[in-house]
């Protein structure tokens, strides 16, 4: 974030705001005036701290995770994945899968969220990931030159694309836990 940093408090704030009126209006409606506003800030603090739309939407949306994946180490895969599961309950799921669904009506016309989106959020989740299955790799739980590797990103974006998708329901915990089960976690070799 470019100038004066924000007090914690006051950042969550704003990512709340901000991500209340994407539920709202959605991205392409979501206006800087209109953060300002519900923020009770100036469109002018805003570009400051963020310096674009895009920016401000993605890293509300990337501080609305509830932990960086890396941060999980139970010492099983399998433990890992399922604890990667358990940190969402199932209403807050379902609120981000419907946020990033909108999203992706929109990413490919505004590169500027594209990009931030790549940058922002799925870069740093790949980044944890890899470092989830890196740790699997050390253990002996996985060869290093497993072929799956590169697509258990693409299988766990599947999952809550394909469901909602398929089954018209929404992704959840017990969901996620079997599909790791039954698809990833097999698909690994564990």
């Amino acid at each position: 974030m470019a100038g004066t940093r924000l007090k914690p408090e006051r950042e969550a704030e704003m990512y709340a705001a901000v991500l209340d009126l994407l539920r709202e209006l959605g991205y392409d409606a979501l206006t800087m005036d209109a953060v300002a506003a519900r923020t009770r800030s100036s469109k002018a603090t805003l570009y400051r701290q963020w310096g674009s739309k895009a920016e401000l939407v993605v890293r509300a949306l990337r501080h609305n995770k509830p932990a960086a994946l890396q941060e999980i180490d139970t010492g099983s895969l399998r433990g890992d994945f399922h604890a990667m599961a358990s940190l969402s309950d199932d209403c807050k799921m379902e609120e981000d899968a419907a946020l990033m669904r909108s999203l992706l009506h929109v990413v490919h016309a505004n590169p500027d969220l594209h990009r931030a989106l790549r940058e922002l959020l799925v870069e740093p989740e790949m980044t944890g990931l890899g470092i989830l299955l890196r740790r699997a790799v050390d253990r002996g739980e996985l060869p290093a030159d497993h072929p799956a590797f590169p697509f258990v990103t693409h299988m766990l974006v599947g999952a809550f694309v394909a469901r909602q998708l398929i089954e018209d329901k929404p992704v959840d915990r017990a969901f996620l836990t079997d599909y790791l089960d039954a698809v990833v976690l097999p698909a690994l070799g564990v």
